[in-house]
């Protein structure tokens, strides 16, 4: 029963495809598209998949793209395509949003990808769930499962085109991250750097303030290979937090529906 996982952020679509919609399954195939490409998919990659039963997904990047991937999808398979929208409570996570449906399904299914896996390592502490991509969100999550709150900030590339665009004579650079830059270009790297990295320390104190004992921290998305190295917390990198928390949610729905 091959299962199609979706995730669509403001850059890239990725996708994976699994032999079922169970928690720890491997991928058989995966890619990732630059939301650009993602019409040629069908006349692509796709047409050597497998038959999906079953499909689910987050997007970020509005319904216009989401109905780009159904119509590739249409194009090739009889399956419905089921997009995940925040609610007040799944999989085992509760949401301590305002209007819990405004949060964004990417940030929604990763904290249930990291609770699951917190829940699986061993006892249960609170987390803190930071994805790195074209924007940064750094998400705060109690022992006993609820959302209790998160960052957003822009990420590196965003941060760099503000400067360039705002501050004459700056470029975006390809610069180092230094602790003590002496060029333009390593410090407006080490800036942006430092900049996510202070954020991302400082929900790691307010959690363990908060919640008395100390989180343990997950990072994923597609720039966070570029973070880890730079803060003063561990966290463990975890390239398939979404599609994790994908496949926690299609398992449950499944035995919820059964």
């Amino acid at each position: 029963m091959p299962f199609l996982a979706i995730d669509i952020g403001n850059t890239r679509l990725k996708w994976a495809l699994y032999p079922q919609a169970s928690v720890g399954a491997q991928p058989v195939a995966a890619g990732a598209e630059f939301l650009e490409n993602i019409d040629k998919l069908a006349d692509g990659v796709w047409t050597s998949l497998a038959t999906p039963d079953r499909m689910l997904g987050c997007c970020v990047a509005g319904d216009a793209v989401k109905r780009r991937v159904e119509e590739q999808m249409e194009e090739l398979w009889d399956v419905p395509a089921h997009w995940v929208v925040a609610s007040a409570a799944e999989a085992g996570l509760s949401n301590g949003y305002d209007h819990p449906t405004r949060l964004g399904s990417d940030r929604w299914v990763a904290m249930i990808g990291a609770h699951h896996r917190m829940m699986a390592a061993g006892p249960r502490r609170p987390i803190v769930v930071v994805m790195v991509g074209t924007a940064v969100t750094v998400e705060a999550i109690g022992a006993d499962g609820r959302f209790l709150g998160g960052l957003i900030l822009p990420g590196h590339g965003i941060m760099l085109r503000a400067l360039e665009s705002g501050t004459a004579g700056l470029h975006v650079p390809t610069g180092d991250v230094r602790e003590f830059p002496t060029n333009t270009s390593d410090a407006l790297t080490s800036g942006g750097t430092f900049a996510i990295a202070g954020a991302i320390e400082r929900m790691v104190q307010h959690v363990r303030q908060h919640c008395g004992e100390e989180p343990v921290c997950y990072m994923t998305g597609g720039a966070g290979w570029k973070m880890a190295p730079h803060l003063s917390v561990p966290f463990e990198l975890v390239e398939s937090l979404i599609f994790d928390g994908l496949l926690v949610i299609a398992q449950q729905r499944a035995v919820g529906a059964g």
